[in-house]
C-alpha cells in the first residue's frame, strides 16, 4: 500500500476526517494543511486504519 493511501480506513473514519477538514477550512486554514491535520487527528484517536489480524 503506497503512502497516503486511505483505503484501509473505515467509512466512519473517512467521514470524520472530512468533517474535521471542513471545520479547519472554515477557520481559514489552507486545504492541504486542513487535510493533513484532519487525518492526523483521526490517526491519533483511532490508531490509524483497520488492522489486519
Amino acid at each position: 500500500m503506497p503512502q497516503g493511501d486511505k483505503s484501509s480506513y473505515t467509512d466512519k473514519q473517512k467521514r470524520e476526517a472530512k468533517h474535521i477538514e471542513d471545520s479547519y477550512e472554515k477557520k481559514g486554514v489552507s486545504t492541504k494543511t486542513a487535510e493533513s491535520r484532519a487525518w492526523a487527528t483521526v490517526n491519533k484517536q483511532d490508531g490509524g486504519g483497520k488492522k489486519k489480524r
